[in-house]
């Protein structure tokens, strides 16, 4: 069954607003770019221990959980979501500059808190701000999506080479400028129409509605199974002994398998279902880690990072729409935010404490065997979940 997502009667917007939202896709996950291949490594070299690199990646992640639900609620509820998107742009760029002038794990620890306040939001927003914009085409979102994805490559490509030469230290006045770029820009997002009359009690009950709960819960178990990826991949293979040019380019392929699925995002779902989608990912999840856990070799490496074209790239849209079709007119962005909340950031904030207290007992290419079955039990508690709703 093709993708069957509410029809939203809004007229196409201008080619300027896409233009808009491209370029903030661009420029956020350029600078994630840096931050998620580099920031863990920078923390390794400073003599962190596999425990404190954990900790710090997990409360970045606590903030995804608390601060996108409360900014989303105030955006919908006050229909202020672009001067607070600016707002949490400006403030977490001037938080980061304190960065740049520690060395302790204490102070970088209060730091990411800080810093989350401000940019855990931003991401459910900008989510949000697409759909708005994509109107009735929103099986094209990837065509919008993909230029973050073009940009985490030419970022992460261009990064390795200079940390080889120079130190990872570059990477934190290098995400200072690129998040003070963004923050400028932001103030070019298109202000959001506003939503049709609703009970604002409808908003929290669609989303605590049995479909939506078992979703998040398989979704939550997914991205505790990417905890090992993103907060020990790069430690990973250096410790098998490969370059920053080879973890930036196992990090940019990963992208371009990401990209290639993204520009397909509407005959993907024209032939699958959003159930299918999300199906056949678990499926590649369990078997990407199994790959990472079981083989160093860099052409299995290589392959499989491309399966990150499913384990992300089609998940994720399949997501983004997915709560989109769920959540009604007065709370899209809450709906946004509750799905970042709970998977990408109590999921994550999981999978990166768990791995960080797992490191140094089982090494990464155990935390990456674990991260497989983990993946498995998310994938057969939705596929259960489906049975039973159509039996139903």
């Amino acid at each position: 069954m093709p993708y069957d997502g509410r029809m939203d009667p809004a007229p196409s917007r201008p080619a300027a607003v896409s233009v808009s939202i491209a370029s903030q896709y661009f420029l956020f996950f350029g600078v994630m770019g840096l931050y998620l291949p580099y920031f863990n490594l920078y923390c390794y070299h400073l003599g962190f221990s596999g425990l404190d690199i954990g900790v710090l990646s997990a409360l970045r992640a606590v903030s995804m959980v608390v601060f996108p639900l409360l900014w989303g609620v105030a955006a919908d509820r006050t229909h202020r979501r672009r001067p607070i998107y600016i707002l949490c742009h400006m403030a977490s760029t001037c938080i980061w500059a304190g960065f740049l002038f520690t060395e302790d794990f204490t102070a970088m620890a209060l730091i990411t808190v800080a810093y989350g306040v401000f940019y855990a939001p931003i991401i459910s927003f900008l989510e949000a701000f697409s759909m708005d914009m994509l109107g009735r085409d929103k099986s094209s979102y990837g065509r919008v999506r993909v230029w973050g994805s073009l940009s985490f490559i030419g970022v992460v490509l261009s990064a390795g080479p200079v940390i080889d030469a120079f130190s990872a230290r570059v990477i934190l006045p290098a995400i200072l400028a690129g998040s003070l770029l963004h923050a400028l820009v932001s103030f070019g997002v298109p202000a959001a129409p506003a939503p049709r009359p609703v009970a604002l009690g409808r908003g929290a009950g669609d989303l605590l509605r049995r479909q939506p709960l078992a979703f998040i819960l398989c979704a939550f178990l997914m991205l505790v199974s990417h905890g090992a990826y993103y907060g020990f991949f790069s430690i990973h293979l250096e410790q098998l002994g490969y370059s920053k040019s080879f973890i930036g380019a196992a990090w940019a392929l990963a992208s371009v398998a990401e990209i290639g699925v993204m520009l397909a995002s509407r005959r993907l779902f024209q032939r699958l279902s959003l159930e299918a989608t999300l199906t056949i990912s678990f499926a590649a999840a369990v078997l990407r880690w199994g790959i990472m856990g079981a083989a160093g070799t860099p052409g299995w490496i290589l392959c499989a990072q491309l399966l990150h074209a499913a384990t992300y790239g089609a998940f994720h849209m399949a997501s983004i729409l997915y709560i989109d079709r769920m959540a009604p007119e007065n709370a899209k962005t809450t709906g946004q935010a509750v799905n970042n909340a709970l998977t990408y950031g109590l999921g994550l904030m999981v999978g990166f404490f768990l791995n960080g207290y797992l490191y140094e007992r089982i090494g990464s290419a155990g935390l990456f065997s674990l991260s497989a079955f983990i993946a498995l039990a998310g994938g057969l508690l939705f596929a259960g979940f489906q049975a039973a709703a159509r039996r139903g």
